[in-house]
């Protein structure tokens, strides 16, 4: 018998990832969690960080932004605003986000200025994270 589900992760631009896995474990509001094959039916919020999806034995990683993930049936849905692998990630670029993000967060212009350098800086922690495995 089985002990795979079906995952899907979907953003805007494409298809990023789809097929049977083993487990997967994911960031949300409340902490990480981890989905199985039988997992109680749920709606959550995805927050941006690295997403670890066990497939065929071997765990893949990637970074993923926000979005939400439907579980139900054996089949979770991600859908998230970014997907990247850990080699589509420039370093470079990654490290030069980080710092205006850091600047924008010092300068405290406004709410919503700030809460959006927030969430930039984290997704260049999590693409400089996932990243450095791959270098």
């Amino acid at each position: 018998m089985s002990n795979t589900f079906y995952v899907e992760i979907l953003t805007p631009d494409r298809k990023f990832f789809w097929g049977d896995v083993e487990s997967i474990i994911i960031n949300t509001p409340s902490g990480q969690i981890g989905i199985l094959k039988d997992h109680m039916p749920m709606v959550a919020l995805v927050e941006v960080g690295i997403v670890k999806i066990k497939k065929d034995g071997n765990w893949l990683e990637a970074v993923l932004g926000q979005g939400f993930m439907e579980v139900k049936q054996n089949r979770t849905i991600i859908l998230a605003d970014t997907a990247e692998w850990p080699d589509e990630i420039d370093i470079n670029r990654a490290k030069a986000a980080k710092e205006r993000a850091m600047e924008r967060i010092l300068r405290r212009e406004n709410q919503t200025e700030y809460i959006r350098s927030q969430a930039a800086l984290a997704r260049a922690m999590a693409r400089l994270a996932a990243g450095k495995k791959v270098k």
